[in-house]
């Protein structure tokens, strides 16, 4: 359920209390240590502020520090048992808790996960998110669990009443998981033709990466650069063509192109691009600039396994 952690955390509350709003800034700045040390001071003066509780759980969800989590999401459950949102993130909590313990462990818990999922589906009907979670969760629990494609087809499709687009990328997940290559394709596309965002154009570009077919990948990319004008394709690109040894020269040229556009909301730090860039000189047998580009990555992170093992490799060229 690796995925539904986005789902679950990433579009965390708005912060509509006032006493609560300087808290904003952590999340935001992802100082998630900072955000539970502030909320639990100002629960020990309001300790029944439900937003301070589901905020704090949050916080703990961001630190993975499940136990925590699922104990402030159960408060809410137990102050409002009505609210879909807290049924959902109770059952998302326990569900990342479930895969740090034993198997034992965690068939023990699957009977509560997908309790709260159902309950939480039938509370809300237009919940988005706890249909995304209730795919993935039968997708992967194995069938003598009581897995099933059909009940997982069943929740994509109720997602496609809701958002054609998030509709379409279930079913591509549900296609994808299932080896059937040729309808995950398929509704990966649609999906991106209906709503063409760049999470769109990522789950085909993923796709085609597991996929074996990193030229496809890298047309699709080229579409989405094309579209969105979002620097940190131009990094995705260089990434394809260093770790598949295809469209070397594009890759270089997209890599130095992030380099001199970036800035830190591409996300991807600069000594990566550089550790790319060696990547793709070592492969050209240009053993100077794979030095010279590897050296510049150990430069910003000297620590970086892979960039220490980079640099022992192109000195071996």
């Amino acid at each position: 359920m690796r995925n539904f952690l986005y789902l679950l955390l990433f579009p965390i509350v708005s912060f509509s209390q006032a006493p609560l709003d300087s808290i904003a800034s952590f999340f935001k700045q992802k100082e998630f240590e900072k955000a539970e040390v502030q909320l639990t001071a100002y629960l020990q003066k309001h300790p029944k502020n439900l937003k301070a509780i589901e905020l704090l759980g949050d916080a703990f969800g961001h630190q993975e520090k499940w136990d925590d989590a699922m104990a402030n999401y159960k408060q809410l459950v137990d102050a409002n048992s009505k609210s879909a949102e807290y049924h959902y993130k109770y059952g998302g909590a326990m569900g990342m808790k479930a895969l740090t313990v034993s198997k034992l462990t965690a068939l023990g818990m699957i009977g509560d996960i997908e309790s709260e999922f159902l309950t939480a589906a039938e509370l809300d009907t237009k919940h988005v998110n706890v249909r995304w979670a209730l795919v993935e969760y039968y997708m992967k629990l194995p069938g003598i669990l009581g897995g099933s494609k059909s009940t997982a087809l069943k929740y994509a499709y109720q997602l496609e009443q809701l958002s054609k687009v998030d509709g379409y990328l279930a079913k591509g997940y549900v296609y994808e998981y299932d080896d059937e290559p040729e309808l995950a394709e398929k509704y990966y596309k649609l999906a991106i033709n209906q709503g063409g965002s760049l999470w769109c154009y990522d789950k085909l570009t993923t796709f085609y990466e597991k996929q074996k077919q990193p030229e496809k990948a890298l047309a699709n990319l080229e579409v989405a650069k094309e579209k969105h004008k979002r620097n940190a394709l131009h990094y995705e690109m260089g990434k394809i063509a260093a770790e598949y040894n295809i469209e070397l020269q594009k890759g270089v040229q997209c890599l130095q192109t992030y380099l001199k556009n970036y800035s830190p909301e591409d996300g991807v730090p600069k000594a990566w691009a550089n550790y790319r860039l060696s990547q793709i000189y070592a492969l050209k047998k240009n053993k100077q600039a794979a030095l010279k580009y590897i050296d510049l990555a150990l430069a910003e992170s000297p620590d970086m396994k892979h960039f220490k093992q980079e640099k022992m490799r192109i000195l071996k060229l």
